[in-house]
């Protein structure tokens, strides 16, 4: 397979992207793969590679293992894709896929890199356990009406959280208020709204909590400039210096993650191909609708690997 990798983009998925078995078969392969994860396990303090190769499912699912595991995933694959010769020109994360996205881009070590993910998760967690949220996503409605009836909701907290593609978004905000805005969002226009199997109401403001221990925390993180640029969730735009890296990652906490805006930037400055590193295909499947030019491309197994390693 050849790609112009002048042209390629790394993307790094965000929660809900696990599954039982992510990265099974390149730990397998001993090298880089075995040695990051047994590390990780020394780093986190706990068998995370148990949870990643034999679940259950729902201990993989919970955000305190979620995180890091998917961190874990993008980081092993985008090495070795990198390693076997894929010279991207920029990256972008999906939430915590933005962590993943800076370490890649050696803003971030990986010992630093996954103990930023780990604190994120306790901190996120903590702060879904303090003020119960929930988040559903919104398929089929102008993003414009969906903020609208956000914005004029008053018995609780309601935002957009997500803007994945230009049909499809995420609400989040407290449970009471999404339970009682969806019938809204329905009778505007809306095709469906799923509520997600989530613990907390992330990238809203019920995640104030988290975002001031994370802001403490990022302190005493040292960081690089990125060897390539990153896109920023909380701007859409990239990131070529290390000065502008925290404030991307505290901020994120409580604003919206603007997808669909970065993939416009990334084809706007030349990108004509995306590989999404890590289990699943959602943003493969997201990119796709934002832009069906783009060539689409999934890197999990060492299969993938060897098929997109070389160019």
């Amino acid at each position: 397979m050849v790609i112009n990798s002048q042209k390629v983009a790394l993307l790094c998925p965000g929660q809900a992207s696990q599954k039982v078995g992510m990265c099974n078969d390149l730990y397998s392969q001993g090298g880089f793969a075995k040695e990051h994860i047994d590390i990780a396990c020394d780093i986190l303090g706990y068998d995370i590679k148990s949870i990643m190769f034999d679940g259950p499912k729902e201990i993989l699912s919970e955000t305190i293992h979620t995180q890091p595991a998917i961190f874990i995933a993008s980081f092993i694959v985008g090495n070795l894709l990198i390693n076997n010769g894929l010279k991207p020109k920029c990256i972008a994360g999906h939430s915590v896929g933005e962590v993943s996205a800076y370490t890649l881009a050696k803003s971030l070590d990986f010992e630093n890199g996954l103990k930023l993910v780990q604190f994120r998760a306790k901190s996120m967690h903590k702060a879904g356990l303090d003020r119960q949220g929930s988040m559903a996503a919104v398929i089929g409605i102008d993003e414009k009406i969906l903020e609208d009836i956000c914005l004029k909701y008053s018995n609780g907290q309601a935002c957009v959280a997500n803007y994945n593609s230009p049909t499809q978004a995420v609400i989040s905000g407290d449970s009471s208020a999404i339970e009682d805005i969806t019938p809204k969002i329905l009778s505007a226009g809306a095709l469906k709204v799923i509520k997600l199997n989530v613990s907390g109401a992330f990238h809203s403001p019920l995640m104030n909590s988290a975002k001031e221990k994370l802001n403490e925390f990022i302190k005493n993180v040292k960081f690089y400039d990125p060897i390539f640029p990153v896109y920023s969730n909380t701007t859409s735009f990239p990131i070529d210096n290390k000065k502008d890296i925290p404030q991307s990652l505290v901020k994120q906490l409580i604003s919206p993650v603007l997808w669909y805006k970065s993939v416009h930037e990334m084809i706007s400055n030349g990108i004509t191909s995306g590989i999404e590193i890590g289990p699943g295909k959602v943003l493969q499947g997201l990119s796709k609708r934002i832009d069906s030019s783009l060539n689409m491309y999934g890197a999990e197994t060492h299969q993938d690997i060897l098929n997109l390693g070389h160019v």
